[in-house]
């Protein structure tokens, strides 16, 4: 498939984790080829491909995909882990291997809509870089809602985007968000903060949310909700102190000094007026203060000596057009 770099001759790559799934994908095959060919007749894109990534599945799904791969007349590709690395790594390597000029991601488990493709690219086509579906009547249980509401929360709080469902997998990108995508870990949740934090225009639009008829939901609520928090924790640092983890580092040491600084004072203060300096908790704890703030001082500078290195050659900004 070639890469045409103008609206009329675009291409799309439509990019699915797989784990587990074998009792859906016939229908999601199903679905994606259909919308996919309308959106080639009514000139929405030239032409498409479709890459399931399988995630390390137990059950029946890479004998499916194969067996489905045979009647695709070359509009499927298939990419087999393993074992099961994770989400992820799954969209990592699709970005990897597509090759569209806009990319698609969606679940495997028929929640999201494929007849959805041709809403968000309109919306992308009024002049954003990424837009992410909003699950606005969702079909999950009171446990995932609360866990999403309330990491959403903390989300908007956190990075200061305006979305509404972080965690909706239907998405579109345009291929210029991929070089500045750095994924790893679980960072799949935020893709869209993460480029909002570079600078891309993120928009939204309201997707159809449908529930699961077969297989089994790998949703973990606890677990995976303390994930999501330690990521966008992560997330914030990697984001504000990556390139200058000095600066974070040497303002906590800076901050213990200064309240050391203080403690001294008062206990100068009390020596004064009473005329008699002790060696007590407090004194001990401004000895303690002055030692660890000169530790993440130092762990700063090495820190920032680290990264020095990590980012030669590398670029920390990201260039929209140079005309």
């Amino acid at each position: 498939m070639k890469n045409i770099r103008n609206t009329k001759g675009r291409t799309l790559s439509i990019v699915i984790p797989l784990y587990n799934e074998e009792e859906n994908i016939k229908m999601l095959f199903e679905e994606l080829s259909l919308n996919s060919r309308n959106l080639i007749s009514q000139n929405y894109i030239s032409d498409y491909e479709i890459i399931f990534v399988n995630d390390g599945s137990r059950d029946k799904t890479q004998e499916k995909l194969l067996d489905m791969q045979k009647m695709a007349k070359g509009k499927v590709k298939i990419i087999e882990f393993r074992k099961n690395f994770g989400q992820t790594a799954a969209l990592k390597a699709g970005f990897a291997e597509s090759k569209g000029d806009l990319i698609i991601t969606l679940d495997g488990d028929l929640q999201n809509d494929p007849a959805d493709m041709k809403r968000i690219i309109e919306k992308l086509d009024e002049g954003f870089d990424v837009v992410s579906g909003w699950r606005w009547q969702r079909h999950d249980s009171a446990k995932k809602l609360l866990v999403s509401r309330m990491i959403n929360n903390l989300r908007k709080n956190l990075i200061g985007d305006k979305l509404h469902d972080y965690g909706c997998s239907l998405k579109i990108y345009k291929r210029e968000c991929l070089k500045d995508l750095q994924l790893f870990g679980e960072l799949h949740r935020y893709i869209t903060a993460y480029l909002y934090i570079k600078g891309y225009k993120v928009g939204e639009i309201k997707v159809n949310h449908r529930p699961r008829q077969a297989g089994v939901s790998k949703y973990k609520n606890l677990g995976r909700g303390i994930n999501g928090i330690l990521d966008l924790f992560f997330l914030k640092f990697w984001a504000s102190f990556s390139d200058r983890p000095l600066h974070f580092f040497g303002r906590l040491g800076i901050y213990q000094w200064l309240l050391a600084v203080a403690i001294a004072i008062e206990q100068i203060i009390k020596f004064i007026i009473i005329g008699r300096l002790t060696f007590g908790p407090f004194m001990a704890l401004a000895l303690l203060l002055v030692i660890t703030g000169l530790l993440f001082i130092i762990f700063g500078f090495l820190s920032e000596m680290i990264t020095r290195i990590y980012f030669r050659g590398e670029t920390t900004y990201s260039i929209k057009s140079v005309n």
